[in-house]
């Protein structure tokens, strides 16, 4: 591939997650992508021969921006590392408020169409982010099955974000603060924080 022609692939995919972000995951088709772009309708096609894709490597920027606030998250002073629990803590704030400001993007990384699809390796992004997950649940809770309960963490933080997202949670649950939710959740899964 060329210059211009990983260049042209690239601005698709930039097009691609600013379409998401402006209009959701209904407006990110070939055709419109390709309008933006200032190319012909059929040009994506020649960088991504189907639509699932393109759409593949506009949500693998998702996972990588994800990846890049967790490390943040995980290690905000190097001098002074978070504990195991303050680390799941902080990667559970973070997938929420990922969720919270980026909507668009959220929905289309977790489409099962895209996971699934052996050829874009979308599982290759995600599974490495739930086993650093599993791996701090492990050292939280040693005595549970960490990816089970990480699993369920992660789906009770999944339905949290939708949720609030929904404003469902927010008329159920007075406050505008996730903070004391989220904690919740935490001891829900982990235990009470101090206890073992």
């Amino acid at each position: 591939m060329t210059e211009s022609d990983t260049g042209l692939r690239a601005r698709l995919v930039d097009v691609g997650v600013e379409l998401l972000a402006s209009e959701g995951p209904q407006a990110l088709t070939l055709r419109e992508i390709a309008r933006r772009a200032g190319v012909s309708h059929g040009a994506p096609r020649r960088y991504f021969p189907t639509h699932l894709e393109l759409l593949s490597a506009i949500a693998r920027r998702g996972f990588d921006d994800l990846a890049d606030r967790v490390g943040k998250a995980l290690s905000p002073d190097p001098h002074d590392p978070l504990d195991p629990r303050a680390q799941v803590a902080a990667l559970a704030r973070t997938y929420v408020d990922f969720a919270l400001d980026r909507p668009g993007m959220y929905e289309l990384m977790f489409r099962h169409d895209l996971l699934e699809s052996g050829t874009l390796g979308l599982r290759g992004t995600s599974l490495p982010l739930f086993s650093l997950f599993a791996d701090l649940v492990g050292e939280v809770h040693p005595e549970a099955d960490a990816r089970r309960t990480a699993g369920a963490l992660w789906a009770n933080l999944h339905g949290v974000a939708q949720l609030w997202r929904w404003r469902s949670l927010p008329l159920a649950v007075p406050g505008e603060d996730l903070g004391p939710l989220l904690d919740t959740v935490l001891a829900a899964h982990l235990g009470p924080e101090g206890g073992r």
